[in-house]
C-alpha cells in the first residue's frame, strides 16, 4: 500500500531538527505542501532548502509556539500562501529542566508547559477553522512515552505533566472534532535519536533516584537502541493520510516496548 499526502496542505511545528524535520521531509516526499515552523529562522530555511532541492513544495514560517499572536500569524501566513490547511503535526517541543520538584523553579516549571502543551493548544485553537473549511482533515499530537506509560524519570515532572496534558487533549479533541470529520491521534516516542536529551538542563537528580529493577535504557526490541526520527515520521505520515482514515483518538507509543519494561 503506497502511502500518499498528495494535494494536502501538511504544517509541522517543531520542524527544523529531529523528529520535526523528518516528518516535514517524509510529508513532502508523499507529495504534499509542506509548512515548517520553529523559531530559528536559518534551520526552518535548511529544511525548506532541502525540501525544495528535491523539486517538492515547502514554506518557511518562523514562529515561537507559545507565542499566541505568532501562532496566529502563521496560521495566516499559511493560508495567504496556499489557501487551505489539511494537516497539523503538533510536534514542537522541549525537554525542559528536570530537577525536584522543590527546587524546580515556576518559570521552568512555566516554561516547558507553555512549549509542550500551550504550543499544542495554540497551533490547534488557530488551525481548527481551517481544517474545517477543508472539509475536514487530521492533526497528530507529539506526546511520549514520559507521562503516559512512563513514571520512572525521575525530575521529569514538568516534562511528563505537559505530555500527559497533550496526551489527554488529543483524546477530548478527537471527540469533539469528529463531527467536523477532524481526526485527532497521538504518538507517542520512547527514546529517540534526537538533539532534544542533550538540551536537557538537569539539576540534583541524585537527590531522588530511586532504585529500580529493570535495566536501565532498555529497549527489548532492538537491543538497547534507540529508534529514529524516521520511525515516528513514517508513523505521522500513516496517521495523517487517508489510509488512517477511520482512526482518531488512538494513542500510539513506537519505543520498542521499552514503556512495558521501564514503567
Amino acid at each position: 500500500m503506497e502511502i500518499t499526502l498528495e494535494g494536502k496542505v501538511v504544517w509541522v511545528t517543531g520542524g527544523s531538527e529531529g523528529i520535526g524535520r523528518a516528518i516535514a521531509v517524509k510529508a513532502a516526499d508523499c507529495g504534499a505542501r509542506v509548512v515548517v515552523t520553529a523559531r530559528d529562522a536559518d534551520s526552518v530555511n535548511a529544511v525548506v532548502s532541502q525540501i525544495e532541492a528535491k523539486g517538492r513544495t515547502a514554506l518557511a514560517v518562523t514562529a515561537d509556539v507559545s507565542v499566541p499572536d505568532e501562532m496566529e500569524k502563521a496560521v495566516n501566513q499559511i493560508i495567504a500562501e496556499y489557501g487551505r490547511l489539511d494537516v497539523v503535526v503538533a510536534n514542537a517541543g522541549t525537554n525542559g529542566t528536570w530537577a525536584p520538584i522543590h527546587e524546580l523553579s515556576h518559570d521552568e516549571w512555566t516554561k516547558t508547559i507553555s512549549v509542550n502543551l500551550t504550543g499544542t493548544y495554540l497551533a490547534i485553537h488557530h488551525a481548527v477553522p481551517h481544517l474545517k473549511n477543508a472539509g475536514g482533515g487530521s492533526i497528530v499530537i507529539m506526546s511520549s512515552v514520559n507521562g503516559t506509560r512512563m513514571f520512572s524519570n525521575e525530575g521529569a515532572s514538568a516534562y511528563a505533566a505537559s505530555k500527559a496534558g497533550q496526551f489527554a487533549l488529543g483524546q477530548m479533541l478527537a471527540l469533539e472534532l469528529a463531527p467536523s470529520n477532524i481526526r485527532v491521534n497521538v504518538i507517542c516516542p520512547g527514546a529517540i535519536e534526537s538533539n532534544i536529551h542533550g538540551k536537557t538542563e538537569k539539576q540534583d537528580l541524585a537527590t531522588i533516584e530511586t532504585p529500580v529493577e529493570f535495566p536501565a535504557g532498555k529497549i527489548p526490541l532492538t537491543a538497547g537502541k534507540k529508534g529514529k526520527a524516521e520511525d515516528v515520521a513514517k508513523l505521522t505520515i500513516f496517521l495523517a493520510s487517508d489510509a488512517a482514515s477511520h482512526i482518531t483518538g488512538t494513542p500510539v507509543w513506537i519505543d520498542g516496548a521499552q514503556s512495558l519494561l521501564q514503567g
